[in-house]
């Protein structure tokens, strides 16, 4: 293990958190304390990405310009990012506008399968000199193999990285040595994982991926993201600093930001409850649990039940509509279980 690049993905993933309701003030005061910690980039805008706001995915209280133009006066030493899936966002209306608010490191996003829908992205920022990384999301979705090819399309592309998604924290430890094993030996990327932490793994993933000679942590402050949240930064920094890493990263600096403006200001309360431990079981997006929880108590059925069958149908992020059919078929079935049990009682 060696010391690595920090992506802090506080101001993006938890905006899940939010219900994309960050706001201007809270960007500028994190962006401001995180300067002073040696953080390597932090990501901000839409917890779906760059033009992910919408009455769907959920709207933004302000506009992806405005999040980014806020964050870069905020920063003197830390790169500024941003994190884009194509078909929410477009080279036109937005990596272009992001490059002109100063963006310095692009992450552009997909479903694991799918590498082919980011190649008009990344070789467009390749071309321009920009520091992209391809990031193949819901890997838990792929055997190691299939990661691997996809992994080599984003390389054949341009990008300088690849960065695995455990999008519904459903990773077990095994799982994350064989892809960043294989993606490390294959591959000529710089090599990350971000962890969700659904059943309590987040960490210890990432310890793993760093062991298998992944070279980016992507993560946030006190976890602070979708679902039961991401893999802690000041947890992983001290544990990592412990064990004689990563000294130049100013540990205090970081418990401060959690401290203040993640605890305090957001009022930001981390944990696993049985709903997000089921998603992760299922391999459902951890952006889902709001949204699950409301459509049951409409349809009042069990959010596990929705689910598990979401987990079965292999739904991925973009497909919240999904949420509500699901629950419309099991509400259907348990009335029609319902009317079948009365009529064999008569029997």
């Amino acid at each position: 293990m060696k010391d690595v690049l920090i992506f802090d993905a506080t101001m993006r993933d938890g905006s899940h958190a939010l219900k994309h309701q960050l706001n201007l003030d809270t960007i500028s005061k994190y962006c401001k304390m995180i300067d002073k910690a040696g953080i390597y980039t932090v990501i901000v805008g839409h917890g779906n990405g760059l033009g992910a706001s919408s009455i769907q995915i959920g709207l933004a209280k302000h506009s992806d310009v405005e999040m980014l133009q806020t964050a870069k006066n905020s920063l003197k030493n830390t790169k500024l990012g941003i994190y884009m899936i194509p078909g929410f966002g477009t080279i036109k209306d937005n990596l272009i506008p992001a490059i002109d608010c100063g963006v310095d490191v692009f992450k552009i996003g997909c479903h694991c399968t799918e590498a082919d829908v980011m190649k008009e992205h990344i070789e467009y920022l390749s071309n321009l000199s920009k520091e992209t990384y391809g990031v193949l999301m819901c890997s838990h979705m792929a055997e190691p193999k299939r990661i691997l090819e996809e992994a080599l399309k984003i390389q054949s592309y341009g990008a300088k990285g690849i960065i695995l998604m455990d999008s519904a924290g459903a990773l077990l430890d095994e799982d994350v040595r064989a892809r960043i094993s294989l993606l490390k030996e294959k591959t000529n990327l710089k090599i990350g994982f971000h962890a969700h932490n659904n059943l309590g793994l987040a960490i210890s993933n990432t310890l793993s991926a760093l062991e298998c000679g992944a070279e980016i942590i992507d993560g946030t402050t006190m976890g602070f993201g979708a679902g039961a949240g991401n893999c802690q930064l000041e947890v992983v920094l001290a544990i990592l600093q412990k064990k004689g890493f990563m000294k130049q990263i100013n540990l205090y600096n970081l418990m401060d930001v959690a401290d203040e403006v993640i605890a305090k200001d957001l009022e930001y309360k981390k944990g696993i409850n049985s709903l997000i431990t089921i998603g992760g079981i299922s391999g459902v997006f951890s952006a889902f649990t709001e949204k699950v929880k409301n459509v049951a108590q409409i349809y009042k059925i069990d959010p596990r039940d929705i689910f598990v069958e979401l987990g079965k149908r292999k739904v991925v992020g973009g497909q919240e509509d999904m949420i509500i059919d699901v629950a419309m078929n099991l509400a259907q079935k348990k009335k029609k279980d319902a009317t079948s049990y009365m009529i064999e009682s008569l029997l």
